[in-house]
């Protein structure tokens, strides 16, 4: 079996969801009263797919825009980034194209982007439509789904859909049936760094 340790950095704005995502996936837990991250905060994630065991070391950035400067420290030499944006807000879509942007523009190295659309659970207040955000997501590449940190839905498939796009990455058609998530391997730094931020 071999082994493959794998760098994803969150980013997006403030309130979208990306320490509730980071935390259901990991955790499988929500905290609806969350605090917002400060600059950075680190986790990590073990799983076996397809006979290879994947180390994720997730690292969820501050999306408040006096942190905006620090991001590069933590998507540059990152494998895969996810951008959230919140379904409710279409202001915060628009940002996902703002990082977007950056991404292409600073990392030159082949790097994964999925866009999450969370709080799906609040589905009846959108602004945002699915099929804008897949059009969007499809034009540039992009991994796209739409999730809910509050439920859980398709949280497990973002980070397994990432990983499927990795280089010598596995058939996804095998996916769902060849998933062992590890609870043994689960850790939270925070060190001067909070974890949270809905």
């Amino acid at each position: 079996m071999s082994f493959s340790e794998v760098k994803i950095c969150l980013l997006g704005d403030s309130g979208v969801g990306k320490s509730s995502i980071a935390q259901r996936f990991v955790h499988n837990s929500f905290s609806p009263s969350n605090e917002s991250t400060i600059g950075a905060s680190y986790i990590t994630k073990t799983f076996i797919l397809n006979n290879v065991t994947y180390k994720l070391n997730i690292w969820d950035t501050a999306g408040q825009e006096r942190y905006r400067a620090l991001a590069p420290m933590y998507y540059r030499g990152s494998a895969a980034c996810i951008i959230v944006y919140d379904i409710t807000s279409a202001a915060s879509f628009k940002a996902v194209q703002s990082w977007v942007k950056e991404l292409q523009s600073h990392v030159s190295e082949k790097i994964v982007i999925a866009i999450a659309g969370n709080k799906y659970d609040l589905k009846e207040e959108r602004q945002v439509q699915h099929k804008d955000s897949k059009l969007y997501a499809d034009s540039i590449d992009a991994v796209f789904v739409e999730t809910s940190a509050r439920s859980g839905h398709n949280v497990q498939q973002l980070f397994f859909n990432i990983v499927t796009r990795l280089p010598k990455a596995t058939d996804n058609a095998s996916v769902s049936s060849n998933i062992y998530l590890s609870n043994t391997v689960n850790k939270e730094e925070k060190g001067c760094c909070a974890f949270g931020a809905k």
